[in-house]
Order: structure tokens, then sequence, then C-alpha cells
């Protein structure tokens, strides 16, 4: 009797558990990392609040983003001064860029970047070389063939940020100066970092227009590359965090890995509006290859009014979804401009104009940008493309 009670009492405990709503579970979900999260304030709002502010507020308030600015240390790597090297400051330079991979539109936009900043500084030539899949080892083997080689500079966007550290390292070791963008490594294995946008600010920006389209209890799924991305795992935290704080009845149905891959982004979007059928009210799409294959799913199967697809793209990829009504946001940054930058970082680190303790550095056109989190150049906010403004974008 005391057995078939315990067996009860579990399988009810076991149900429960899954029936509470994802912003209320304890764990984390699939996808997400160890590290800590920090979620922006709850509301809509907040994304105009920088207009709204007197000028005396904002100037407080940029004082205060200085001092914490200065407060934090710098924890990225430092690279090994050979005895007989010499100043690189003003002279010609070579840099690899190692993307995740090659032949989709989103890089393709920071390798344009990385050549406008080069052809503006005049003394730096880039080459682009990369897997055409998202394949961390393919990755680390075209790093370490450019250390053998010999380059002044190696710009990377980690498939793995763990697995890509030790080469990033040996690179250091070497003499190689070693600047990240889009997606990090560990710290100590690279000198900065480019962070296209505040991974909270752009977890909000996603939540918050689920929430705007479908409702506080609207259920969605994820459409991811890997779990082991670092952008994408870290968006993915702060949006359990956010989501958990702000909206705790929105329901968390399911994460799939589709691998940057076109057909595997279809396929993962098909398999929510199959499983879940009418309980799908969105899909969260993680990559500039997942986002418009959900959306042509949706669109396919005739749910465009029904299932609200909010993801990360460039503007070309997304002109048809949007224009046609059956997408309405599209989270980004401009990626012509975080390649840009990364170059002119590197330029600037060569130079000795930028250093460890430094809380902003000059990047072009871009005018200053800030430090942020200890070894991290911001690029900005996400910028939200929409009807009315994606068509004056092109890339």
């Amino acid at each position: 009797m005391k057995k078939s009670f315990a067996i009860t009492l579990i399988l009810g405990l076991l149900i429960a558990m899954l029936s509470v709503p994802a912003g209320a579970q304890d764990d984390r979900w699939d996808g997400s990392d160890d590290l800590d999260t920090n979620p922006l304030a709850c509301g809509m709002e907040d994304m105009m609040m920088e207009e709204d502010m007197e000028e005396g507020e904002e100037e407080e308030m940029m004082e205060e983003d200085d001092e914490m600015m200065e407060a934090m240390e710098y924890d990225g790597g430092q690279i090994a001064m050979m005895d007989d090297m010499e100043s690189m400051a003003g002279m010609d330079i070579t840099l690899v860029d190692v993307p995740k991979l090659v032949g989709i539109g989103y890089f393709a936009a920071t390798t344009q970047g990385q050549q406008e900043a080069a052809e503006e500084l005049g003394n730096v030539t880039v080459t682009t070389d990369a897997p055409t899949e998202a394949n961390i080892d393919d990755q680390i083997q075209v790093i370490d063939s450019y250390i053998t080689q010999g380059v002044d500079g190696i710009l990377f966007a980690a498939n793995d940020p763990v697995a890509i550290s030790p080469v990033l390292r040996s690179a250091l070791e070497a003499g190689i100066h070693v600047v990240g963008y889009d997606a990090n490594s560990e710290p100590d294995a690279r000198e900065w970092f480019v962070n296209q946008a505040e991974f909270n600010g752009i977890a909000k920006a996603m939540i918050d227009s689920l929430v705007d389209q479908m409702g506080e209890d609207a259920s969605f799924g994820i459409v991811t590359s890997t779990f082991t991305t670092p952008n994408q795992a870290r968006w993915i935290a702060e949006m359990w965090a956010y989501a958990g704080e702000c909206y705790p009845e929105l329901e968390w149905l399911e994460t799939l890995e589709a691998q940057e891959d076109a057909v595997l982004s279809f396929q993962s979007a098909q398999t929510l509006i199959n499983k879940y059928g009418e309980d799908l009210d969105g899909i969260l799409a993680m990559t500039s290859v997942a986002t418009p294959n959900s959306a042509d799913a949706v669109q396919q199967a005739d749910l465009c009014e029904d299932i609200a697809v909010v993801g990360l793209a460039t503007p070309n990829d997304m002109k048809p979804y949007v224009n046609e009504g059956c997408v309405r946001d599209v989270v980004l940054w401009n990626p012509v401009d975080l390649g840009y930058a990364a170059v002119y970082i590197m330029r600037a680190i060569i130079d000795g104009e930028f250093a460890p303790g430094d809380t902003s550095v000059m990047a072009g056109r871009l005018g200053e940008l800030q430090v942020v989190n200890g070894s991290e150049v911001l690029l900005g906010a996400p910028f939200i493309f929409t009807a009315d403004n994606i068509n004056d974008f092109d890339f």
C-alpha cells in the first residue's frame, strides 16, 4: 500500500513539474549556459526611454555608465611580446577573418564591413577563410593553419566558445593579435570581443515582440543552431530570465537545433507546427538562417496570422516575409558595421591606441564605441526591422 502511494506521489510530482510554465521553472532551458543572467526591466516602453529623457537625466545616466565601465577590470588575453618583435604601428598588416562559416548572407555582410574598413585605413589587408558548414573542428583547423603561415591578426566568430579557445591561445602565444566578434570565446583566449548588442537587450526585444503580437500567455518554440553556440546560448539564457521575471504565463514548448542549415531550419519549424498545432503561438528563431526558413514554413502552412515569427536575420532575406505581412519584426544590428568595427579595433590595438584599461575606442565612421564587461566593445542597441524601414537597407 505504501509502495503504491509513493509511486502515485512521485508521478504526481513529475506531472506537476512538467505543467509549470517555463518562466516559473527553476532549471534553465536547454541550450542556455551556467553564467549569471541580467534581465532588463519589464515593459516595452523602455526601448524609447533615451528619447524621452530630459538632457540632465541622460547626462547623469551616461556618467553612471562611465563609472561602472571604469570599475570593471580587463579580463581578456595578452599577446606574447617576443623580444625581437618590432612595433607594427602604422605599418601594413595582414589579417585573417575566420567566421563560423561562409556562404550565408550574414557573414557576407560582416566581410563587406571588414573590406570597407580595410579600404578606408589603407594599411590593412583582410582575407576571409572559413568552412562552409558551422563545424568547430574545421574552424579550428583553419585558424591553426594561419598560425603556422603567420599573420598579424586573427578575427573570429566562434562556433563553440570553449573548444575554440586553445587554438586562439596558441595564436596569442605566437605573437598574433586576436579579436572576436559575433560569437565569443573564453575571455582570456582573445584580447577583445566586439559585442553586437547586449545579450539581455536582444532577449528583451524578442520576448517583448512575441508578447505584443500574441499575448502574455503565448506558447512558443525556439529554432537555434546548436546549444553550444555562445551568443545564442546567452540570448536563450537571458530570454529565460526575462520571460520568467516579466511574463511568467508564457509557455516555452521546445528548443530545436538546426545547425545553421536552411533545410534543417525549415524542418525544425515544421516540426514545431506539426507537433503543437493550435497550441503554437510563436517561433523565436536565433540565427540568420533559421529566421527566414521558419517564416517560410509558417507561410507555406498558411499560418501567418496564427504564428508570430520573431528572429534575428538580415533584412534582404526577410523582405519578402515582412513586406507580405507574414513577419512583423526582425531583430538585429548592422552586421556590416560589426565587421567594420572589428577591423578598426584590431588596427587600434596594433597601433597602441587601444589597450587594457581603456573605456572606449574610436572606430572610423562609427565614432566612439564603449567598453563593457571588462574586455568587450559594444556596437550598440538592437535594431528592429519592420515594414516601415526594412526596404531602406540592402544587406
